[in-house]
């Protein structure tokens, strides 16, 4: 707020001598002291002065005030100064003092309003001494640090510091120098202050301390209040224009040089400039009369009003702004626009000033014009922070006391906002949707409006049709200016009736912006006035409550064949102006209800259509928090209505398309306005976690009432739509089922059994990252619930569980030792769990080979028929559906259980879908490869000729090739036999099959594959090359002939690739 090195701006009117012309001050001064004198601010009434500031105890004797101070007071507060000077001929010297002296600020809370942010806590201008009134507490102790932190906390604390000095008044000019004391990393610092006021406001400031902000300094704060606070000590001077009026001219020159001496380097320039131009006859300052003062006061043209540095709050909001969002950028918006309201209840001029300032920056913000262009909605909080702006400039026209003028100009500018076409729609994406809500208003201007012809409504709409309001209907009138307002003769039972059956007034109109006029009283401080009409607007809405709820009984076959008879067609709750939220702080503001009373639930019914009755606008606001609080609070005291309040808040009707069947959902639950559209609250993730928190608490609460949960569970069913939500409910409930303290709540273990077994369902053809963790746990609830819950799910997995899962985890979990101990199973229950797990295992293996196999034959080894089931599932799979990477699995299983015949033929079968080209000497399967040839080896030389065309068919990789026939020429085929039993006999020729077409798969394996590396080979690849070649030569060596055909491969590399002659120099240094 403060600015460094700035003088305080120069007066607004001349001042001049008597007889000088009509810019002349009329009159002259009478009696007073010399031109250098100077008095004590409170002078003669010091006593009195105390006394109206509240600084004198309650009980201390008081002397009355002098009709001079009260006289002076109350022109200080309304009058310009220049008013009276022109008023009045003749100016006694102490009535310009008094005047002078009343026209500084009073009040503190002024002081703090401008000098800090209003954070919900205890006004800080109501604390005596300045202390803080924070209750112990750790949050509190932070709450008070942050608050000691603002710039009227720490205000006070230099004025305590006695960090204030030097302190004059000059006219209505405040100076003086505050200390900064030194801190650790920062020396002392004093700091000028200078302070210019009008009646009874500061209107501008500067001090030297350089901080930037909207607020005052803590250096003007403190000199304020010590202003404030100690009149007395305060010297006090006329205006200097009237000290300069009583110098002759040699002390006139005298006081000039002295003051350039004194402050040469700075006034000098300044000084010949004006010296030139006063000896200039021509020149524009000799044109006029008299001379600035900046002393003086204010002229009558001046606008009263206190100091705002407009600069800064542009800056502040567009920093905000720039931030979209993050570091509490938009709670910094929140409280600029409850500083507005701050401002507005203080009747300050400037709230509509700063609400303006921060609309311009609004509308200035680039994200608009880039949201616009991109089709996309603003954020939840952005679009938040826009409707509080729209329902301020509602409470600013509605002000009831607002100047026509001052009205039209407001209306001027909405208008001129509301044409931008990046002007944000009043909701959403879907400006056009909902009906002008004025149209109900017996003062609406646009009542036949054509809602087909009419434009967006944007954020202003409401606004500017509210500038068209008035507040002079006689009926309004006498609602908010007396309580007595009654009529107890009164019986017009009519739809629009003045009074109810009781005599009180009623406040036809449409309730948002009947709120708004409620909200518009509040903030320009009339809180009685505004009590009364939401009185009133609440006595309405009981009286149409009553009247639905009369039709609904009237009505109700209707409303079983779908009709209702909901007329609000727009949300309440959430509203852009939250006009339930207004009547609400009205009604708490001016009574707190004890938390003991609930005698206004008692009558449930009352509300037919509200979001706690039989109907419900698929719409409406949830109110799960809400009904919470009515639960655990009406529990003790009636559970039966607790119960019903709760189930009937669990509903969530946005999210269901057409309503399910059953007696607690017929059709007319259901009234869908814009069955399209989510409602403008929308944020689904947190309105499912209050619901599944309200559940959680039902859940909790029944425990051991067969009766409740299962009506709890059943609403669950039926309400909530979200699996996760739904899976935390059963996890909650077997913890509370299950607590180490108690025995097991079986009834509580089924209801988390139900919500688990409906979690499986809704994600069973879903993808869901925590699946394996659900299903894992389901297995764990079910054997705690017993061994019958384990076979059911068995029993029934096709509905809960992909094949994989329920032979990987289920079942095999369920056929553990640790189940089994869990259960102390006795054999008969072994058996039978045994035979559900081997029928699932058949049945997944059946639906899912691939996957499931395996698993299916480890859970059937212990039964041969199972086990021989599972494995001619295997063999029909093996043709079509399975994997060689599958299939040589299962084989290196068999070989393990002890059936290498069997691991044989799943091996061959698994050597057909195999294929591994000339470069593949890595892939994974050439270890199952190696195997499968080993295994066919020790099985004799039938099964080694066998296997050997499939290999040669499959592998066309020399390498691998070589390193199989290798290892079929060390030992004899069958060596290790079945059993154990060593065979002797001959190592296989390689001249003989089956190792001869294996030896010449692998010759032209290496010759294939030469011709291909050579196609795109690169020098830095000659030397591995080279290396190939020489193992390429110890293959081509294992045949009788190998030598000459080695030889003849090389010189035809040698002939085909003559024009590589670096690498076929090299193959002839290796090779010859």
């Amino acid at each position: 707020m403060a600015e460094r090195g700035q003088l305080p701006p120069p007066a607004k009117r001349l001042c001049c001598r008597p007889g000088y012309g009509s810019g002349c001050r009329p009159g002259q001064r009478a009696g007073g002291a010399g031109p250098g004198s100077g008095a004590l601010c409170a002078g003669p009434s010091s006593a009195a002065a105390a006394a109206a500031l509240g600084l004198l105890p309650l009980g201390k004797t008081q002397s009355p005030e002098s009709l001079l101070d009260i006289a002076a007071r109350k022109v200080a507060e309304k009058w310009p100064f220049q008013r009276v000077e022109e008023r009045f001929e003749r100016i006694p010297e102490p009535v310009q003092r008094r005047i002078v002296y009343w026209s500084f600020p009073r009040s503190e809370r002024e002081i703090c309003m401008y000098s800090s942010f209003n954070t919900g806590a205890e006004d800080p201008a109501a604390a005596p001494g300045g202390a803080a009134t924070t209750p112990g507490g750790a949050a509190d102790a932070a709450a008070a640090a942050d608050e000691n932190r603002l710039p009227f906390r720490r205000g006070i604390a230099l004025l305590d510091g006695g960090c204030v000095d030097n302190v004059l008044q000059v006219g209505f000019h405040l100076s003086g120098t505050v200390t900064e004391p030194a801190m650790q990393s920062e020396p002392e610092t004093v700091c000028n202050v200078a302070i210019s006021f009008d009646r009874c406001k500061i209107t501008s400031v500067t001090c030297s301390c350089g901080n930037k902000d909207i607020f005052y300094c803590a250096h003007v704060v403190a000199l304020s209040l010590y202003r404030i606070r100690k009149p007395d000590q305060v010297k006090l001077h006329l205006p200097i224009s009237e000290t300069l009026f009583q110098m002759n001219r040699d002390q006139l020159q005298k006081f000039v040089q002295y003051l350039i001496t004194v402050h040469h380097t700075e006034v000098l320039p300044t000084a010949q400039k004006l010296a030139d131009e006063i000896l200039s006859q021509n020149s524009e300052i000799n044109q006029v009369h008299g001379a600035p003062d900046p002393t003086a006061g204010a002229s009558i043209d001046d606008e009263n009003c206190w100091h705002l540095d407009e600069e800064q709050v542009q800056e502040q909001v567009k920093l905000f702004l720039s931030q979209g969002g993050y570091h509490g950028s938009g709670k910094q918006l929140n409280l600029l626009f409850a500083k507005v309201r701050e401002m507005l209840k203080m009747r300050d001029s400037n709230g509509a000033r700063m609400l303006t300032l921060i609309t311009e920056q609004f509308m200035a913000d680039p994200r608009l014009s880039l949201w616009r262009q991109q089709g996309t909605a603003m954020t939840d909080k952005y679009r938040q922070l826009w409707d509080e702006l729209g329902a301020l400039w509602m409470c600013i026209v509605l002000n009831p006391h607002c100047k026509l003028e001052q009205k039209a100009s407001w209306l001027k500018q909405l208008k001129k906002w509301n044409s931008v076409d990046v002007c944000p729609w009043e909701d959403g994406n879907h400006g056009n949707e909902l009906p002008n809500l004025t149209n109900a208003l017996p003062q609406g201007a646009n009542a036949n409006q054509d809602s087909s012809n009419r434009p967006h409504r944007t954020v202003f709409t409401r606004a500017i049709e509210a500038c068209d309001l008035h507040w002079q209907d006689s009926h309004l009138q006498h609602i908010i200016s007396s309580d007595l307002y009654t009529n107890y003769c009164y019986h017009d039972d009519t739809e629009n009736s003045l009074f109810d059956s009781h005599g009180w007034p009623l406040w036809h109109e449409h309730v948002p912006t009947a709120c708004a006029r409620v909200d518009a009283l509040r903030s320009h401080g009339y809180p009685r006035e505004a009590l009364r009409l939401a009185i009133a607007i609440v006595n309405t809405l009981r009286r149409q409550q009553q009247k639905q709820l009369d039709m609904f009984r009237a009505q109700k076959k209707e409303l079983h064949r779908g009709v209702t008879s909901i007329t609000n067609l727009e949300g309440w709750v959430g509203h852009p102006l939250d006009p339930i939220g207004t009547l609400f702080s009205s009604l708490m503001e001016a009574c707190r209800v004890d938390d003991e009373s609930f005698h206004g639930f008692s009558d449930f019914t009352a509300g037919p259509y509200s979001g706690l009755g039989e109907v419900i606008h698929r719409e409406s606001v949830p109110m799960h928090t809400f009904a919470k609080y009515l639960f655990t609070s009406l529990l003790p005291h009636d559970a039966e209505l607790a119960y019903k309040t709760a189930l009937r808040a669990m509903r969530l009707l946005v999210l269901e398309s057409t309503a399910p069947s059953g007696d607690m959902s017929r059709p007319h639950h259901i009234a869908s306005v814009v069955p399209n559209r989510y409602p403008r609250w929308f944020t689904l993730s947190h309105i499912e976690s209050q619901q599944c928190e309200l559940a959680s608490t039902m859940l909790t609460a029944a425990k051991g009432d067969v009766r409740r949960l299962e009506t709890v569970l059943e609403s669950i069913q039926k309400n909530i739509h979200s699996s996760s939500h739904i899976f935390k409910l059963a996890q909650d409930a077997f913890k509370i089922a299950t607590l180490m303290d108690s025995l097991p709540d079986i009834t509580l273990l089924k209801v988390s059994l139900e919500l688990g077994l409906q979690v499986m369902r809704m994600t069973l053809s879903t993808l869901n990252w925590r699946r394996r963790e659900m299903v894992r746990w389901l297995v764990t609830c079910a054997t705690e619930v017993g061994v019958y819950a384990l076979d059911s799910i068995m029993q029934n997995w096709f509905t809960l569980f992909t094949p994989t899962e329920a032979t990987s985890i289920v079942a095999t979990t369920v056929m553990s030792n640790s189940t089994i101990v869990r259960l102390h199973l006795d054999c008969h229950q072994q058996e039978k769990l045994a035979g559900s797990a081997r029928t699932l295992a058949l049945q997944c293996a059946m639906k899912d080979p691939q996957n499931c196999a395996l698993s299916a034959l480890t859970l059937c080894e212990k039964d041969h028929i199972a086990f021989e089931t599972a494995y001619q599932i295997v063999l029909d799979a093996a043709t079509t559906g399975m994997s060689y990477s599958q299939l040589f699995t299962i084989a290196r299983y068999m070989e393990h259980r002890g059936y290498p015949m069997r691991a044989y033929k799943l091996a061959t079968l698994a050597m057909t879908h195999l294929n591994l080209s000339y470069n593949q000497d890595t892939h994974p399967a050439i270890n199952d490869v190696l195997w499968a040839c080993a295994l066919s080896h020790s099985l004799g030389k039938n099964e080694l000729a066998a296997i050997i065309p499939l290999v040669v068919k499959s592998v066309k990789c020399a390498t691998v090739l070589s390193d199989i026939l290798r290892r079929c020429t060390l030992t004899t085929p069958g060596m290790v036999g079945l059993h154990g039993r060593r065979n002797s006999g001959k190592l296989m020729s390689l001249d003989k099959a089956p190792l001869r077409q294996l030896l010449d798969a692998t010759i032209g394996a290496y010759i294939n594959t030469t011709h291909s590396r050579l196609t795109h080979i690169s020098p830095r690849h000659y030397s591995e090359f080279i290396e190939f070649l020489s193992k390429a030569r110890e293959t081509f060596l294992m045949a009788h002939d190998g030598h000459i055909q080695f030889t003849q491969f090389i010189d035809n590399l040698k002939q085909i690739y003559k024009g590589k002659k670096k690498l076929m120099m090299l193959v002839r240094e290796r090779f010859g």
